[in-house]
């Protein structure tokens, strides 16, 4: 039986910089969440101390990324790369509480030193073009109009002190649309066999066919509900097994857990040996040490057991445009609190494009069981309004969720008309609408939680269709207008070059002569016609 696998592809990268020793360490998670589909989760950490970073010396960070931070005075820089959607109602909790996830697309935010915001916008602007070089993505069309000002949802990660706070400006922008899939695909071919990475169909012998069902050909098959874990192994996920553990770790760091496998312990798992195993107190996780560079293989032979059963998220959010036709739209976000005690606040973060033209008095906020808004669901509200072709609108909430309850949250808004030039090739697709993020706040009567530790989710993005233009009449109108200019240009260039001479004005032309021929010509004719000879 041929095992499915999801691959959530996301580059994330986080560079801050402690006071502490330099070290690195990389760690690979595995995860079943159906009998089906298997998440691998992968952590790679470097830290720099502040000082060798100071001086250049760079061991565990790239030397091209040092010194873009640098010249460009970021001191805490978060790039992340996705694409795909996280399933939360199939697959509960997001990994890493939703900490190491973007928007769909690139999602950018930074803290730069600047004594100015004129000055920091002009190092955001010089950090993205660099970025844009060193990853080989569109950094640099993140501008003013796709950039923002958090003001209440992101806090720094890393440790800086308090006369270094007085002077940071945090930065945000987002590019929905970039394709991540390419750079994704050039990092894995240096670690994948060189095969063809157009992804094919199963062949008809490897799928597991329900035979109870009336098939019409003998080729079509009704899939068979996989109802036990199904038998997958390191060489059939990524193609080859783990060369053992990273030499770059330090040899004091080295007897760390470097893969982990989230199953319970009554599941049967086949190792080879060189590992150590530990089986957490939890009953649901092991773990194992892997020495020197010796091969580690991992297989888990098909077996019919429970499949753990995953944290549920604190928060469920989905958001969607609402209304119909080319002038005006509305935005709708469902979010629900599944817990049935506690109620939940977080920050609700949007930020829309130029040409979306919300209006702030139509933002409401009510229980999906009730028809009239509640004003005491929105607790504080940022707002940043867009201008026209310079920056973005901005929207910051402070929202609170009661328990067991959908809270629906929408706003109306107008789509501006854009000029000629401003539409993109393909502009009957749409334009993309970046996700809105949300930051989980702790619990009532808790102490707020730093962005570090707090949960995170991002929803999907949206795409907004603006009236377009019938882009085939201007170049009918140009060719039927050079069409006409040509043959006017022709007739008069003609006229003005040419000579007009008499006959008799010639040299050595003889009017009588042409006559005479003329007149053969004819008599011979005649002759011909009337059959004389």
């Amino acid at each position: 039986m041929r095992f499915v696998y999801v691959v959530l592809l996301s580059l994330i990268l986080l560079v801050s910089f402690t006071f502490a020793d330099s070290d690195y360490h990389e760690n690979l998670v595995l995860e079943p969440l159906t009998p089906a589909l298997l998440l691998a989760s992968f952590n790679f950490r470097s830290n720099a101390s502040l000082r060798s970073f100071e001086q250049q010396h760079f061991q565990y960070i790239p030397r091209s990324l040092g010194q873009i931070l640098q010249h460009a005075k970021t001191k805490e820089l978060h790039l992340r790369f996705s694409t795909g959607k996280w399933d939360a109602e199939s697959w509960g909790a997001r990994p890493w509480r939703g900490t190491k996830e973007g928007g769909t697309g690139v999602e950018l935010w930074a803290w730069v030193e600047a004594d100015s915001d004129e000055q920091a916008f002009a190092n955001w602007i010089t950090l993205n073009n660099a970025l844009s070089g060193l990853f080989c993505a569109s950094l640099n069309f993140i501008d003013s109009t796709r950039t923002t000002r958090p003001v209440m949802t992101f806090e720094p990660a890393g440790d800086h002190t308090n006369s270094s706070l007085s002077t940071l400006h945090l930065l945000h922008g987002t590019l929905p649309r970039e394709v991540t899939v390419d750079m994704v695909l050039d990092i894995e071919r240096s670690k994948r066999p060189r095969d063809n990475p157009i992804p094919r169909p199963v062949p008809h012998e490897g799928l597991a066919c329900d035979k109870s069902k009336p098939y019409v050909e003998f080729d079509a098959c009704y899939p068979l509900d996989v109802s036990s874990d199904q038998s997958w192994s390191l060489s059939e996920v990524f193609g080859r097994p783990i060369k053992g553990s990273c030499l770059a770790t330090d040899a004091s760091r080295r007897t760390t857990e470097s893969v982990c496998l989230n199953v319970p312990h009554e599941r049967d798992v086949w190792t080879s040996g060189g590992a150590i195993e530990n089986k957490k107190p939890s009953g649901k996780s092991r773990c194992f040490t892997l020495h020197g560079t010796n091969s580690f293989e991992m297989n888990l032979p098909p077996q019919s057991t429970e499949t753990a059963i995953r944290p549920e998220p604190l928060v469920y959010a989905s958001r969607s445009f609402t209304g119909h036709g080319q002038e005006r739209g509305g935005v709708q976000t469902l979010l629900t609190n599944p817990s049935t005690t506690l109620p939940i606040e977080f920050m609700y973060f949007e930020t829309l494009p130029w040409f979306m033209k919300p209006y702030l008095h139509t933002l409401t906020a009510r229980l999906s069981t009730m028809a009239i808004p509640d004003p005491g669901i929105i607790k504080s509200i940022y707002y940043r309004p867009a201008l026209d072709r310079r920056r973005g609108t901005q929207l910051e909430c402070l929202i609170s969720v009661p328990p067991a309850s959908t809270v629906v949250l929408t706003y109306d808004f107008d789509k501006a008309i854009l000029r000629y030039t401003e539409y993109p090739p393909d502009a009957n697709r749409g334009f993309d609408v970046a996700p809105a993020v949300i930051r989980i706040l702790s619990p009532p009567g808790a102490e707020r939680a730093s962005s570090s530790e707090a949960d995170f989710l991002r929803t999907t993005s949206l795409l907004l269709s603006l009236p377009t233009p019938d882009f085939s009449m201007p170049y009918n109108v140009i060719i039927l207008t050079s069409t006409v200019m040509a043959l006017a240009f022709g007739m008069v260039f003609n006229l003005l070059v040419r000579r007009f001479v008499g006959a008799d004005e010639v040299e050595g032309y003889d009017l009588s002569k042409i006559r005479s021929k003329i007149r053969a010509r004819i008599v011979a004719l005649r002759n011909r016609l009337t059959g004389q000879k």
